[in-house]
């Protein structure tokens, strides 16, 4: 019999791992990173501590074994299948952290108008420090947070000394976007795949959103967005400014930095409650048949951490 596993709540863990051209396996019970390309003698194997990593992007390249596979869905890390510098998002693996709940209680807040008015108006006031106009529709919200997201990119593309002509990319066609888009399209890749492995941690739903609607993962836009401008956006002008010979890689570097610093996997989870309380109904009970987590803690860490 395995020992009891007592996995890292997500908010201690490392944010993203991006891993490219290698084959993921588990070798004596560690989870390894084999680059057995070219004419080496021997592959090299590089260990990923898969226990502490909230979320690995798994670039073209890369080979997956069913018992790497197995053992990331064991220790709750989110594995997302994304394209080149992580610009599409092709399959992400479900960590085992739905809790019923849960579920219930977002789609709630969501199905009724008013109770997302309410927690529209929230995820406003966190984003922008103020309350939101009064007597305003969630469309007109939309609206009008979406003239101040021109603004703040304009604003920053001035403070870094960056050419901007305006968000616009193509995610077929990664090279026809210039150098600026194209760091804001590694930049925010990183932060939906963090915020995706906090959201599923907590045991809701990526799909059920409040501003965004119809999309796999119009929740994780909602929170992420919450904190774009504090951390990806910056860092994506700030290495677009400097122009590095391989600037993807470098906006990588740059997010996993940020992340710490801010200690963003700090802040998801316990902002995601702040604004669920918004709506001011009460959370319902899980009822007394309900599955369990996936895995279970037998000791409260202070908060939903880790699928408790």
């Amino acid at each position: 019999m395995l020992p009891p596993l007592k996995p890292i709540p997500i908010k201690e863990r490392m944010s993203v791992v991006f891993v490219e051209k290698g084959e993921i396996d588990v070798v004596d019970g560690a989870f390894v990173v084999v680059d057995n390309l070219g004419f080496r003698v021997r592959p090299v194997m590089t260990h990923i501590p898969i226990g502490g990593v909230a979320c690995m992007m798994l670039e073209p390249g890369t080979r997956v074994s069913h018992r790497a596979a197995a053992l990331a869905a064991r220790v709750g890390t989110l594995l997302v299948w994304v394209g080149e510098a992580g610009v599409r998002l092709y399959s992400a693996g479900q960590p085992g952290g739905a809790r019923a709940d849960r579920l219930l209680y977002q789609a709630k807040l969501a199905l009724d108008e008013g109770l997302r008015l309410k927690i529209v108006r929230k995820m406003y006031a966190i984003r922008f420090g103020e309350e939101p106009p009064a007597r305003r529709s969630v469309e007109q919200l939309r609206g009008i947070e979406g003239a101040r997201v021109r603004r703040t990119y304009q604003l920053l593309a001035q403070k870094f000394g960056v050419k901007w002509s305006g968000r616009d990319y193509n995610p077929d066609n990664w090279d026809v976007s210039d150098l600026p888009n194209r760091c804001l399209s590694s930049a925010t890749a990183a932060l939906y795949g963090v915020t995706e492995a906090a959201v599923l941690a907590a045991g809701y739903a990526p799909a059920v959103g409040f501003i965004h609607t119809g999309k796999p993962l119009s929740f994780v836009y909602d929170i992420a967005d919450i904190y774009k401008f504090e951390t990806v956006v910056p860092a994506a002008f700030k290495v677009a400014a400097e122009a590095p010979p391989n600037a993807e890689r470098a906006v990588r570097l740059a997010c996993r930095d940020i992340f710490r610093q801010t200690k963003l996997l700090e802040r998801i989870i316990p902002d995601i409650e702040d604004i669920f309380a918004a709506g001011e109904i009460p959370r319902p009970e899980a009822p007394e048949d309900a599955v369990g987590p996936a895995i279970p803690n037998p000791e409260s860490i202070g908060d939903a951490g880790h699928r408790s």
